[in-house]
């Protein structure tokens, strides 16, 4: 089993608190809301959200991948940190990874907005080798579901606030 680490850096006019607070604690609600055609729902099949809950990312019908399931790791709302790990999703995913762990932070910026990291590392099976162009479209999913939060929150100023 090799394992692969990526880190991942936004900056955000949004302060860190409301993008945690859409991001991770109301994901379940808003984003199938603002992308319908990605996201058909996010449902959680075990626990109260935090910390050993189980939620399944149903995605819309034609999407590449039906649906994944997530094991909540850490929810820290004081210094807004979100753990969590990929533990199951179609075969196009788990029969190259044993798991992926993400963690991301979201901390206060100097001009009111917020820098932002993620750190992923992807766990392969055996001697398998993950591809940049793989890693490459995640990446760009994961980023462009937080552009269309961070768009809403812009255009709605008193959400989340």
């Amino acid at each position: 089993m090799g394992v692969i680490t990526c880190t991942d850096e936004y900056t955000s006019p949004i302060p860190p608190d409301r993008l945690f607070k859409a991001l991770v604690l109301d994901a379940h609600n808003l984003v199938p809301n603002l992308m319908p055609q990605a996201v058909k729902s996010i449902d959680t099949l075990q626990g109260d959200g935090r910390a050993g809950s189980i939620k399944q990312f149903n995605f819309a019908e034609g999407s590449e991948l039906k649906s994944v399931k997530n094991r909540v790791d850490q929810v820290d709302e004081e210094n807004f940190v979100y753990g969590y790990t990929l533990i199951e999703g179609d075969a196009l995913i788990m029969e190259k990874l044993e798991y992926v762990s993400y963690e991301v932070k979201f901390e206060a910026a100097e001009d009111g907005g917020s820098k932002n990291k993620m750190v992923s590392k992807y766990h392969t099976k055996g001697d398998f080798v993950l591809q940049e162009e793989d890693i490459k479209t995640g990446r760009e999913k994961a980023l462009g579901m937080y552009k269309v939060v961070e768009a809403y929150l812009l255009q709605n100023p008193d959400a989340y606030a």
